[in-house]
């Protein structure tokens, strides 16, 4: 498995912006699609976006669409997620997450995840 570390979460405001950082470490994300999942207190994990091995393909939950953005860099076995117009309703800890095979299509069930990371806390204040 991969060894996932995430960063660049914090307090932000409403309106603000954040991008968080998904380094992996162990095993070349060149290969996998990737993910972002979150989990606010008290809710299920839930899905946020996800793009496939080589970037061309990305896909996004209903909630954030149009004002997230899921990209990679494979050079840097990093994976990225822009977040701007955050709301407090975003507040919740953020997942990077590898698909379980390599050259699967991009997936948004958790169970579709073989690797995860430990999150970063992203808090939007009102």
């Amino acid at each position: 498995q991969a060894q996932l570390l995430e960063s660049g979460g914090g307090l932000v405001q409403a309106g603000d912006s954040l991008r968080l950082s998904c380094a992996a470490s162990g095993r070349t994300i060149s290969r996998y699609a990737m993910g972002w999942f979150r989990q606010a207190p008290g809710k299920e994990r839930e899905f946020v976006a996800g793009i496939n091995y080589n970037g061309v393909n990305t896909v996004y939950a209903d909630s954030v669409k149009g004002r997230f953005t899921i990209s990679r860099d494979n050079a840097k076995n990093t994976v990225y997620l822009r977040m701007s117009s955050l709301k407090p309703e975003d507040a919740a800890v953020y997942f990077c997450a590898m698909r379980d095979r390599a050259w699967s299509a991009v997936s948004s069930v958790t169970g579709d995840f073989g690797s995860w990371g430990q999150g970063t806390q992203v808090t939007v204040s009102s």
